[in-house]
């Protein structure tokens, strides 16, 4: 296999980062950090559970030849939706309590990585569709997969990054400033969150 497909494999999965219910998702959770090195670590996780479900969609394709049907993935993204309103009003919640304690019980990866976990199963089916039409060879085809799977750890990172900088401790001591932005995003969250439930259900 050529050396540029797998190049332009990492460029994706880097740039597909950056969709916006992707970054309203990684904003929402990094505003409970109050470092950017914790938030780099979301950013990981983030693409680690992003590729995990992709990498197993995939496999299930190729071993079973198991094809889910396209309404099914179109619920799958009413469900990215229904998370990202769950997470937006959850973030509201606890802003108060943070406010008086913060940072006192900082989230674990997990969340980033269930976040993850559920942005990979939506939007798994257009991607595999797209990568094996192309690649026959199906351990090619897994490695473009891998390769964008890293790309898109990277690219998160790097979303993940620049978020937490308002939110660092060592930059900012503002709290009604990192009240607003937090408000913000969960508001963000939210409504991109409806958005998108109304346009795959209804």
């Amino acid at each position: 296999m050529e050396l540029a497909p797998l190049f332009f494999a990492v460029i994706v999965g880097f740039s597909h980062c950056f969709e916006a219910d992707h970054l309203v998702a990684v904003s929402s959770i990094v505003t409970r950090r109050d470092s950017t090195s914790a938030a780099l670590k979301d950013g990981a996780f983030w693409g680690l559970g992003h590729t995990s479900t992709i990498l197993l969609v995939a496999l299930v394709y190729m071993l079973g030849k198991f094809v889910l049907s396209e309404a099914i993935f179109q619920y799958f993204e009413a469900g990215v939706g229904l998370m990202l309103i769950v997470l937006g009003i959850h973030r509201i919640i606890k802003l108060k309590s943070e406010l008086h304690h913060p940072h006192l019980h900082e989230p674990a990866y997990g969340l980033a990585y269930g976040v993850g976990l559920m942005h990979g199963l939506a939007g798994s089916g257009g991607l595999l569709i797209s990568v094996l039409t192309q690649i026959k060879e199906p351990s090619h085809a897994f490695l473009y997969l891998l390769l964008f799977g890293l790309g898109s750890v990277a690219g998160m990172m790097v979303a993940a990054g620049a978020f937490s900088l308002p939110f660092s401790s060592k930059l900012f001591q503002n709290r009604h400033l990192l009240r607003g932005l937090t408000l913000v995003s969960a508001a963000l969250c939210v409504g991109l969150g409806v958005k998108i439930v109304l346009e795959n259900v209804f």
